[in-house]
Formats: C-alpha cells, structure tokens, sequence
C-alpha cells in the first residue's frame, strides 16, 4: 500500500471540515492534541490543521499511538461487514485490561488463523497486534503524565509488574522503574506517517529520533542513559514540540530543511559523515563511494557505512538518502519500506518546490 496515495493534506483537512463522505473507508485523521483518531465525518469540534495527521488505515493510526474516537467509531465500517470483526472489537472495548491470546479468540467460537487473516486485511495488523498496541500506548500516557509504574502496568493491562517492565525496557532499553522523575533527557512519543517515533531531548537540543521498531533503539537509549548517567526518563520539552511541527511540516511536504538543534554522540569521523550526510539535498541521493570521496577519504567507503549505521537521529541526519553505487537500495534501520517512502516524499515535495518557483507559463 502506498502511503502517500491519499491526496495532500490541505485537500484532506478541507473534506474534515466538510465531512465529505466520499473519503468515509478511504481516509483517517489522527488528532495530536487529542491522541484520538476519527472518520472524516466525525460529528466532533474540528481540529487546528496543525493537529492532524491522516492515514489510510486503522492499522496506520494505531501504530502511530492514536486511540479510536467514540463518537464517530472509525473501526465500525469493517465491524459492520463482518459479524466477527464486530465481536471481537466489542470484546476488546469491553476488556481493554485483558491480556489476549490465541485461546481467548479460539474461546469466543473463531478460528485464530481466519482472524488474524481478516484483521490484515481490514486494518493492517492483526487482532491480537492491536490488543497489544492499544495496551502499551496506555501505559505509556500514564508515565507521560508522571504516573506511577504500578500504575502505568495496571492501566496497560499487563498481569505483573514484571512483565510491563520487561515490554517497556525492551523498548527503552532501561526498566520504568530506573527512569528519572526529574530527568535531564526527556523522552516523548512522536507520532508520523510512517509509525511512531521515539524522541529523546535536553531542553536545548535533541539527541536522539528513532522509530520504535528500530532494532538498535534499546542499545541506544542505554548508552544516552549511561552519557547522562541515569538522568533519563519520560518527558517533554520545547524541543519536542518544536521537532513534533517541523516533522509534520516535512510529511506534508511543507519543509526541506529542519531547524532543530541536535547533539552528536560519535567520534570525529562520524560527526563529520553525519555532517556530510545533511548536506544531501532533500530529493537527491548520494552512494556511500561518493560520499568518502566528498569527505576526502575515499578509501574510507566501509568506516562511512558504519558512521551511517551509527546515525540515532533519523529523518533530520538524512541516512536514508545513501544509496548502493549501482542505485539500489540498501540497508535502513527504521526498514526499507520506510527509507523508499522517505525517499519518494523527498522526491515530490522537491518537484512541488521547483514548480512553485519555475517561472509563469515555463514548462
């Protein structure tokens, strides 16, 4: 499925506003102020364009950390074409605290690999991927707001303390426990087209923008834990916010440049590739061969792999803008699916770009 079919936002944000009923089975909003997310015709107080984000499917915005309305039930046109989906839905409405399993769905009457089929193709994940997701963004919101981790483990429904603290340290790559009350670098959930992001801040520069499925994300926040010598846990700062707007800006193909302060966790060598790296012009790509020889040392192809594979703060350090010689596409921590979709957006907002400047009437 392509991402970036939908059309642009300001045609999306107008049929919001309209609840255009045409894009009804087509198109999701997803409400940053709110973490909720909607049919275009939902009945509610439109948002600020600034606040949404839209999304093909229910899978998108979930794993994005939005949770449905319970207004407009944006889940309820594919309940309403399969009596199963129904059931199930209104099961985990009803049992948000329960941990799902395959016996849960065996004991409900329905075969778990019939649902697990029908919940991929109707929302892009399967049933008990959804249970989980909804689970943990819970537990995330209440140590966001300063909450207990007794309490955060009740609230994602997780049986023991023990095994909440095991989900989230794999994430995070510490134990909720061990996160600071007053930490020095925050840590916050960005939301983005392409799945949810995790961001670590100081309040004045940013150290660290991964997705959450990042292979390397627990290692990495154990050595950023370790830099700040445990000073690290759940918050938000200006830079979070300023880097939430900018992101947005870039998804719609608004901005070409980011303006967020960061801060570099590497050698010299790595801080220079890194350097180099956002020098790419957005729209373009560059080999790792051409990329040592920019830097002057073209020997050096492999320690430039390296220093790009090392990059934590994806999208802003452009990474996924390094290509093979021959043109394929390589290796990407957040996935390749995400780096072509990067890569594509690029390529359209830089067009768009050139268009507005090209002089009237000029091919």
């Amino acid at each position: 499925m392509d991402l970036f079919a939908l059309p642009d936002s300001a045609t999306l944000y107008a049929a919001l506003v309209a609840r255009d009923a045409s894009y009804d089975g087509r198109a999701l909003v997803g409400v940053t102020s709110t973490g909720i997310f909607c049919r275009l015709t939902c009945p509610a107080r439109k948002p600020k364009p600034e606040n949404c984000q839209f999304y093909e499917t229910v899978g998108q915005c979930m794993e994005a950390g939005f949770r449905p309305c319970k207004r407009c039930h944006p889940m309820r046109r594919a309940t309403e074409s399969d009596p199963m989906i129904a059931t199930l839905i209104d099961a985990l409405e009803a049992r948000g605290d329960h941990i799902w399993r395959e016996g849960d769905i065996t004991a409900l009457g329905f075969d778990p690999s019939t649902v697990r089929r029908a919940f991929k193709r109707q929302f892009g994940l399967t049933f008990l991927d959804m249970a989980r997701l909804d689970r943990l963004r819970r537990g995330f919101e209440v140590l966001g707001e300063g909450g207990k981790v007794i309490d955060a483990q009740l609230e994602a429904g997780f049986a023991s303390p023990s095994a909440f603290r095991d989900r989230v340290g794999k994430l995070l790559g510490t134990a909720p426990a061990r996160l600071s009350a007053t930490p020095l670098l925050a840590i916050s959930w960005i939301d983005t087209p392409l799945g949810p992001m995790i961001a670590v801040a100081d309040a004045h520069r940013l150290h660290l923008l991964e997705f959450m499925d990042r292979k390397a994300l627990p290692k990495e926040m154990q050595a950023l834990s370790k830099s700040a010598r445990g000073a690290i846990g759940i918050g938000r700062t200006a830079i979070h916010d300023q880097l939430a707007r900018e992101l947005s800006e870039y998804f719609a193909g608004h901005r070409t440049r980011f303006d967020v302060p960061l801060q570099y966790h590497g050698a010299a060598f790595a801080t220079a590739v890194w350097d180099a790296l956002r020098e790419i012009p957005l729209g373009q790509s560059e080999s790792y061969g051409a990329l040592a020889a920019r830097l002057g040392r073209p020997s050096a192809t492999r320690a430039v792999a390296r220093a790009n594979g090392a990059n934590r703060i994806a999208i802003l350090i452009p990474c996924h803008r390094v290509i093979g010689a021959d043109g394929t596409l390589t290796g990407y921590g957040g996935g390749l699916w995400r780096k072509q979709q990067l890569l594509a957006l690029e390529r359209d907002a830089r067009h768009a770009t050139a268009a507005q400047h090209r002089p009237h009437g000029r091919p």
